[in-house]
């Protein structure tokens, strides 16, 4: 993928031609609500076309009779009846189920495709998206973690340009721009620590998903919060770094910065650093993406650095959170191994948080599902990536059912 921004557009400039129309992939989530509260900052520019959520059908009624979209999607067909009755008289096309659901990132109307939704279900929309020109700004990083190969094959013969929203890499983006490819020495993706940084093994081996939720500087739905806690984020976003910017995975690495106000760096073989900073907030990189790699003007607060006294780095503890590992795992064995790690992780988050399974059990989870994989495939096609995640989850709900492995 290109490094430049990949197509500049005066946001300022007020011609009913340069009006984005924008499908919502996740809209009841937390980045999906945070992209239409950017689009309100902004309604003569930013034009909300289709809302897809997942259940949430009474929020997801609110949101359409809001903005009035083309069209809502609820991906549970069960909750397509509510739906319709909800946005009765409204004029707005209901559908539901994942079929819908990818032939809504299709529709003629839609310039760009925000990908807000958690988990391997953005990956299939993403690709219809791709395959029909759009553009796409990335929330989702599992689209990359689990078919990074993959993606990348439909994008070289797609129109599609994608800019990040993950804070991290819109960061990297923005540091990346005018720059040469071969100035590049090192990527550098900071993390936050999560709630558990300081805290001993033991402790941690007692923490719960209430513990877990608490993370101590952005507001996120649960999942990547507690993805968060067990650094399984940080190796998915050096995965994800890998594919966005088309560099070899030992020039990308993780350090802990509990501030989050730098958001990454890009260290050059000048030895000089590029690094973006701001609050803890996702609306600055949606606005970026959304913009198309523009800085548009916002009234919401910047960092005062008059109140900031401390920015401080520490190396991430593997001892601790083996999550971050993974990252090493997934990109050294490749094919089908990151699909395997992201379906184990979210059945073993989701076991987590309903209390079925130890914080401490997440990892051990994942590392089995990967050890009984079984024969890999070099540069698996969609239906084996489809096959891979339903086996993987099967296999790691068995894990758990019968209690082991519990630890290494």
């Amino acid at each position: 993928m290109e490094w430049v921004a990949p197509f500049h557009l005066d946001f300022m400039e007020k011609t009913t031609s340069d009006i984005k129309n924008i499908a919502v992939l996740g809209s009841t989530g937390s980045i999906g609500r945070q992209t239409l509260e950017v689009c309100g900052e902004y309604p003569d520019r930013l034009r909300p076309v289709v809302l897809v959520a997942g259940r949430k059908v009474d929020e997801l009624a609110m949101q359409a009779l809001r903005w009035k979209p083309k069209m809502a999607v609820i991906a549970d067909t069960s909750l397509e009846p509510r739906l319709r009755t909800l946005l009765e008289g409204s004029g707005i096309t209901v559908a539901s189920g994942d079929q819908a659901v990818k032939e809504a990132m299709t529709l003629e109307e839609v310039d760009i495709v925000v990908t807000a939704t958690v988990g391997y279900s953005g990956l299939a929309p993403t690709l219809s998206a791709i395959d029909a020109g759009k553009d796409i700004a990335l929330a989702n990083k599992e689209t990359l973690v689990v078919a990074g190969d993959l993606v990348t094959r439909r994008l070289a013969s797609s129109r599609s340009k994608v800019i990040p929203v993950d804070s991290e890499h819109s960061a990297i983006y923005q540091c990346l721009v005018g720059e040469a490819p071969e100035s590049v020495k090192k990527l550098i993706i900071t993390a936050s620590g999560g709630p558990f940084r300081t805290w001993p093994h033991e402790k941690i081996a007692a923490a719960t998903s209430a513990d877990a939720l608490r993370h101590p500087n952005w507001s996120m739905g649960a999942k990547i919060t507690i993805d968060s806690a067990t650094m399984v984020n940080k190796a998915f976003e050096i995965i994800e770094a890998r594919w966005l910017f088309g560099i070899s995975p030992e020039k990308i690495e993780a350090i802990v910065h509990p501030q989050s106000i730098v958001h990454s760096m890009v260290e050059f073989v000048d030895g000089s650093i590029k690094a973006q900073l701001g609050l803890p907030d996702m609306r600055g990189p949606i606005r970026y993406a959304l913009a198309g790699a523009t800085r548009p003007a916002t009234a919401c607060q910047g960092l005062d650095f008059r109140t900031l006294s401390t920015l401080t780095f520490e190396q991430p503890d593997a001892s601790r959170f083996p999550g971050i590992t993974l990252a090493h795992i997934a990109l050294e064995r490749g094919g089908l191994v990151p699909c395997v790690i992201n379906a184990a992780n979210e059945i073993a988050v989701s076991a987590f948080l309903q209390d079925k399974i130890r914080f401490t059990d997440i990892f051990p989870l994942i590392m089995t599902a990967v050890d009984t994989l079984g024969s890999n495939v070099a540069a698996p096609s969609y239906e084996d990536y489809v096959e891979c995640n339903r086996v993987s989850r099967a296999k790691t709900a068995e894990f758990i059912k019968h209690g082991k492995p519990l630890h290494f």
